[in-house]
């Protein structure tokens, strides 16, 4: 007699599990695809998620994770574009057999403390990247310290963006920053169109060294904080440190992991 989906969910600790779909057609009609395979649990009583949709869809998801101080694994299938936090959608596939086979892989997000001009303090965290965007036609100058040092007294720039090896693939790689491999413990320090130092392009960083960037001529060249999907303007100073004491779990595939991902990326021609 074969092994019953919920048994199989028991071996890898998941007894309970929360089916999440984007509004989205293509995930909605898979929500109503897998609804049937199972009783699914509400996501504040489960000890694991199936996330459909997209990367963003994802993203929300974990940042609702850790606003709730409640953390689980989340294993997603792509109902989205890129996809590259999600694995394949196969609805022919068992859902929980794929959870008993995944692997885990932990991600730690940003701690971000942003100062705007007003004087006013908030906390921000960024799974992907941490970015600072002119918001005007003007420059954007910005004092850049790594660690307890000054390292450029003015970047002039549209922008600067820190990333994890999690999002490295993402706006960093198209702003012609490095992709780092999960396990590296780096962050990448990527320019926006620097102007000057002009031949400056980044650095690679170890994660523990903390990041600041304090914005100069703030009135006459505004800049807005945007991390992940959470926008705040007029911005005065940021400080950024890597955050390891709230890291998540995403599951993926057997072979199809994150870091195989990432490595994959590095070599694609088109």
């Amino acid at each position: 007699m074969g092994t019953s989906p919920a048994k199989q969910a028991e071996r890898n600790g998941f007894r309970k599990v929360a089916l999440l779909a984007s509004d989205a057609p293509r995930a909605q009609e898979a929500h109503a695809m897998l609804s049937e395979q199972r009783e699914w649990a509400p996501l504040e009583e489960a000890d694991a998620a199936v996330v459909l949709g997209g990367d963003g869809f994802m993203l929300t998801i974990l940042h609702d994770m850790l606003e709730s101080g409640r953390v689980i694994p989340a294993y997603g299938m792509n109902r989205g574009t890129v996809g590259f936090l999600m694995n394949r959608f196969h609805s022919r596939f068992d859902v929980i057999e794929r959870l008993d086979k995944a692997r885990g892989k932990t991600i730690a997000p940003l701690e971000i403390k942003a100062t705007t001009q007003d004087g006013a303090t908030h906390t921000l965290r960024a799974i992907n990247e941490l970015s600072l965007l002119r918001e005007t036609r003007q420059t954007a100058k910005i004092e850049v310290t790594v660690g307890s040092r000054v390292r450029i007294k003015e970047l002039v720039c549209d922008g600067v963006l820190v990333a994890t090896p999690a999002g490295s693939t993402a706006y960093n790689l198209s702003a012609n920053g490095p992709i780092l491999p999960l396990d590296s413990g780096m962050l990448a320090l990527t320019p926006i169109s620097p102007f000057r130092p002009r031949r400056w392009r980044g650095a690679i960083l170890p994660d523990e060294m903390p990041i600041k960037f304090r914005v100069l001529e703030p009135v006459k060249r505004p800049i807005a904080a945007v991390a992940d999907q959470k926008e705040l303007r007029d911005i005065a100073e940021v400080e950024i440190r890597i955050c390891h004491e709230t890291e998540l779990e995403l599951l993926f595939d057997p072979g199809q992991s994150l870091a195989e991902r990432i490595v994959s990326e590095q070599f694609a021609v088109d």
